[in-house]
């Protein structure tokens, strides 16, 4: 934009600045907005470009304005409010902490000493029952034991086992 067209459009943007605010906040629905874009495109007219003489500056004041109040109140859209970034700064975080994770490796360590401290035989039904989901029918037909003595070995095991973890 040449700079006799930048100073044209500024004293025109100065002279008619309370008609432009006036038009422009009916058409926002906002004078604050208004008065703030009439600001940005006075700024704003150092950087247009514009190819040859404006023949309506009224109009292209008022184009340019209301441009600049969409583009905050787009910008306005994007960005949280003051309550939602609070809020997302109070998420607890259900994640565990480094404490949490060594008392859950501890237990397991205490637990795998526990499995391992059992028969071989109780070892294989704790296992088959809680880790495989294998229901005690199957557990005590492929060990071809009874389906009675699959569930005391199942018991004796896992008391075993919440006496070494202190359960």
């Amino acid at each position: 934009m040449s700079d006799a067209n930048r100073t044209m459009l500024r004293s025109f943007l100065a002279a008619r600045y309370d008609d432009l605010k006036l038009r422009l906040s009916r058409r926002l629905g906002s004078a604050e907005l208004a008065s703030d874009a009439l600001q940005d495109t006075y700024v704003r007219l150092d950087r247009a470009e514009v190819a040859g003489a404006v023949q309506s500056p009224a109009a292209y004041l008022f184009r340019m304005a209301f441009n600049v109040a969409m583009d905050r109140q787009r910008a306005e859209k994007r960005r949280l409010a003051h309550n939602e970034v609070q809020d997302l700064l109070h998420i607890v975080d259900d994640a565990p902490g480094p404490g949490q994770i060594a008392e859950a490796r501890f237990e397991i360590e205490a637990l795998e000493k526990a499995i391992a401290e059992l028969t071989p035989r109780r070892r294989i039904i704790l296992l088959a029952a809680r880790l495989q989901g294998m229901p005690q029918r199957e557990i005590a037909r492929r060990l071809g034991v009874s389906l009675r003595l699959v569930e005391k070995e199942l018991r004796l095991a896992q008391e075993h086992c919440a006496l070494k973890l202190g359960k």
